[in-house]
């Protein structure tokens, strides 16, 4: 039997029930077992010593480059935001891995025209926007991400990949992957026929009170799961 796919998702204690409902998500919809595992800023006090920055939106704006460190630097492996829903099975991303890359994403074009994005976050504009929202790591080809490394690059060498040169990043595709809710047109494909199978609300989820109304029927789709994930059963 092939070993649990290891994937790491951003935690922000803001976020907390989108992380349960993501988590939840992959669950029922993997055909593989799964090693799930949250990165939670304030159990990587000995390694993360990073000043939080005020455009730094999420407490995992920076902890998700730890990720090949957490591996060892061995093998592959998945990190996500949290602001994410899983409608499809993850083993199908997992299999797309390539030796070929030291990491792989889905290769956006985002260029925000809003100033602000949810709880009134500063919205940052630079080359390879929400590329890092999804990375599938070769971990073994990313040692350069250290923990001292990630302590002292600016946000813009960690988040642009320059510690990688452009051939060693895979792009994924993006009508399948890491479709960002509100940027890119709505999915009108089932999911079975191709469509999203892993959505982001990028600008703000359903969980915040101002955002209820953004994503249409994918925030129905949102509430319905964490409703499934959260029942009680009698």
């Amino acid at each position: 039997m092939a070993p649990p796919i290891p994937v790491f998702v951003g935690y922000d204690p803001h976020e907390r029930v989108a992380v349960n409902v993501l988590m939840d998500s992959l669950y029922q919809h993997s055909s593989m077992p799964l090693a799930l595992t949250p990165i939670v800023m304030g159990q990587l006090k000995e390694v993360f010593k990073r000043e939080r920055n005020p455009n730094q939106s999420t407490e995992f704006s920076f902890t998700r480059f730890l990720v090949p460190y957490l591996m060892g630097y061995d093998g592959w492996a998945i990190f996500m935001d949290c602001d994410m829903l899983c409608r499809g099975d993850i083993a199908d991303l997992w299999r797309l891995r390539n030796d070929k890359y030291a990491l792989m994403c889905v290769k956006h074009c985002h260029e925000p025209v809003e100033q602000v994005k949810f709880l009134g976050a500063v919205q940052t504009r630079y080359e390879k926007k929400n590329w890092s929202s999804l990375m599938l790591y070769n971990c073994a080809r990313c040692r350069a991400l250290t923990p001292d490394y990630v302590n002292t690059a600016t946000g813009l060498q960690l988040h642009r990949f320059e510690w990688l040169s452009e051939d060693e990043i895979g792009d994924l595709p993006k009508d399948r992957w890491n479709h960002l809710i509100d940027v890119q047109s709505a999915p009108d494909v089932p999911v079975e026929q191709g469509g999203p199978a892993l959505v982001h609300w990028t600008l703000g989820g359903p969980w915040f009170r101002e955002y209820r109304l953004g994503g249409g029927v994918l925030a129905a789709e949102w509430f319905a799961a964490r409703d499934e994930a959260f029942r009680l059963w009698s």
